[in-house]
Order: C-alpha cells, then sequence, then structure tokens
C-alpha cells in the first residue's frame, strides 16, 4: 500500500502503508480517485490546528469495495462506494439532536485520523456511502464538497423564491451555486477574479459582480423587491463580509456562514434585530452524502467540468503547486490512486 502523507509542515511524501484488513462494521476500500481541498493545503502548511503528524491526509474520496468485515450489511465486494469523513460518537447532545457534524468528539478522515490519500483505506461502514456503478468513481468524489453546500443551504434554508447571494467564487461558492440553482433560487456571486466569475456564469449564476469594481450592496439593493437578498453565504472568511451580509440581507433573511477568521468583525445588533435575521455557522454535513449521491445519480447535479486537473498520486507535489502557484487555472484537482 502507498500513502500521500504530510510527514511534518511542508514535507509531502508518498510512503509505504502496511496493509490493512477491515474489522467488524468495516470494509477496505480501494481507493480511485481523491480531491485535493484547501483544507488539506493547510495541514500541509502547518496551519490546521487539529491535524497531528504525521497524516494522511485527503477527505474526499470514492473507490471499490475490496473487503468487507464481519456483521457488514448492505455492501459487498464489488460496489462503489464514497466517503463520508465525518465520524461522531452518536451520544453528545449534538448526536442526539442530528448534528452529528459538530459532534463533542467529532474526528474527521484526513484531519483527526488518517485519510484517503492513499490507495487503501479501512472504513466504518456507516462512513461508506454506495453509489451507482454507472455514476463515475470522479464525480462520486465530488460528494463530499457538494455535501458541505447541502448542508449550508438546509440550515439556511432554500427555495425557488429564494434570491441568494454567495460570496466567492471558489469551489465552495461554485457547489452552493450550483446546489442553489437545482432549487430554483435566482443566484448572485461576487468575487474579485474576473476568471472565477467566468466559471460562476457558466454554472448558471444569474448575475456576477466584480467587487473590486461594483460595490455589492449597491448592486443588489433592488433584488427581492428592492428588499435585498433572502439568502446570504459567505464562503470567504473575510470578516469585513459578515457584516456587509447582515446590511444586505433581506428582512427575515438568513444568512449563512462557511468561511471563518479568527479575527473579529462589528455586526451590528439593530441590524440583526431590525430584520430579525437568521445567522447559522455550517461546518461539514450531517449526514446528507446519500442525499447528494441521489442528486448526482440522477443528473440534477451535474458537476463534471468542476475537475479541471487530474494527476497521479506520485505527481502530487506538482498537483500541490499548480494549485498554490496557479489558482485562476484550477476549481478541483483530483488525484488517481488506481494500480
Amino acid at each position: 500500500m502507498v500513502a500521500l502523507t504530510v510527514e511534518k509542515p511542508h514535507v509531502l511524501s508518498l510512503m509505504n502503508d502496511a496493509p490493512a484488513q477491515p474489522g467488524a462494521g468495516e470494509v477496505l476500500v480501494k481507493v480511485q480517485r481523491a480531491g485535493i481541498c484547501g483544507s488539506d493545503l493547510h495541514i500541509f502548511h502547518g496551519s490546521n490546528p487539529f491535524a497531528k503528524y504525521p497524516r494522511v491526509i485527503g477527505h474526499e474520496f470514492g473507490g471499490v469495495v475490496e473487503a468487507v468485515g464481519p456483521g457488514v450489511e448492505g455492501l459487498d465486494v464489488g460496489d462503489h462506494v464514497v466517503a463520508d469523513p465525518v465520524v461522531s460518537c452518536g451520544r453528545c447532545y449534538a448526536c442526539r439532536v442530528g448534528r452529528s457534524n459538530v459532534c463533542a468528539n467529532l474526528e474527521v478522515y484526513g484531519v483527526h485520523r488518517d485519510g484517503g490519500f492513499r490507495d487503501r483505506v479501512v472504513l466504518p461502514a456507516a462512513n461508506a456511502v454506495k453509489v451507482s456503478k454507472d455514476l463515475p468513481i470522479a464525480i462520486a468524489a465530488l460528494a463530499e464538497p457538494f455535501s458541505i453546500a447541502a448542508n449550508v443551504l438546509s440550515r439556511t434554508g432554500i427555495d425557488a423564491g429564494d434570491t441568494v447571494l454567495i460570496y466567492g467564487a471558489g469551489t465552495v461558492g461554485l457547489t452552493v451555486l450550483q446546489v442553489a440553482k437545482m432549487f430554483g433560487a435566482r443566484c448572485i456571486v461576487a468575487d474579485l477574479d474576473e476568471a472565477r466569475l467566468e466559471r460562476a456564469r457558466g454554472f448558471g449564476a444569474d448575475v456576477v459582480l466584480n467587487s473590486a469594481r461594483t460595490p455589492v450592496p449597491d448592486a443588489v439593493s433592488g433584488e427581492n423587491d428592492g428588499l435585498g437578498p433572502s439568502v446570504v453565504i459567505d464562503g470567504a472568511g473575510v470578516p469585513a463580509l459578515l457584516e456587509e451580509a447582515c446590511r444586505v440581507a433581506s428582512p427575515a433573511g438568513r444568512v449563512g456562514i462557511l468561511g471563518f477568521s479568527p479575527a473579529p468583525c462589528n455586526i451590528s445588533q439593530q441590524e440583526i434585530v431590525k430584520k430579525e435575521l437568521t445567522l447559522v455557522g455550517s461546518r461539514l454535513n450531517r449526514r446528507l452524502l446519500p442525499q447528494v449521491v441521489e442528486w448526482l445519480e440522477s443528473g440534477r447535479l451535474a458537476p463534471a467540468s468542476m475537475i479541471t486537473q487530474v494527476f497521479p498520486a506520485r505527481d502530487a507535489h506538482a498537483a500541490f503547486a499548480l494549485i498554490e502557484n496557479d489558482p485562476g487555472s484550477t476549481v478541483k484537482v483530483q488525484l488517481t490512486f488506481e494500480d
């Protein structure tokens, strides 16, 4: 077995890993595709406070079941699966109320546990979501990033009557855009980068705004009969944007926060109370992978063009360098771990 491991910050190695066999309630997955996420880069740079080294990174991955441990039902050798990286205890308050993504004892594959950037990985059967063999595994491996969008739009609520403002046209913003459009919402995407905005247009954005040229509050003030967007999603994590989001959101609006920064921001309590805004944080996903897989299998989501580059695992250094040095050329870079 081989595994792509961050030995310590800034040291990425393809290392031999011990052969693994599934125990009770587990499956062995032969990984075929895995996507590189910004959080993988954070671990590589040493800026993720939850990761300990050495760490096999990667939490967006799919493959084929190669062995099944005792007591596993519903999964067989040869099944295609995608990983849900969220491991929860099932006992704490958050788990008991259906919010396992913020479990008090939360662990995430690729962060707290060794992840999927390896040719074979053992997973609890509950974390291996079966997908149709007609769905390419490359597309199935996009289910996890789309589950992030599904989670925040579930938290804020979304329907065809909404006008959604999305700050940021990176991977997160594009997944939120596609899920919101799937529900029939009108979508406005704001970013500083013209290439990213053009991609957002290609994925169905009704309006794109270069916020370096056009003040977003001015541009969206006429939306929703002059009330402003009913849903605002902050996928950029710039503190000032949360303050702006509260200003531009309509009365009874909902603000979903995906991006984050430890820096404080000035939010007007008056703005929140006057308009009775709902502000929600969103982290990971709360068992939404099966729903996202259904969207992918049915064609309601068709995100193949998000995969902009594919590298064999042995060329991971080049893949990471491309993302860091030429981010405008990438949306989702995937690695292959096939023999």
